[in-house]
């Protein structure tokens, strides 16, 4: 999976869940890694493509 601020690959557990986080964009969900949360918090959702 790839962050879709900066598209990085992004790990995922053996759960295959991703070590990062998800962010409402409109109607859908974008994937986003942990050095992006780190750095933009606040501006995440600014960032991301529709």
């Amino acid at each position: 999976m790839k962050c879709d601020i900066c598209g990085n690959k992004i790990e995922t557990t053996f759960l295959r869940k991703i070590v990062g986080t998800y962010v409402k964009r409109g109607k859908k969900k974008k994937s986003v890694c942990p050095n992006c949360q780190k750095t933009l918090k606040n501006d995440i959702v600014d960032k991301l493509p529709l």
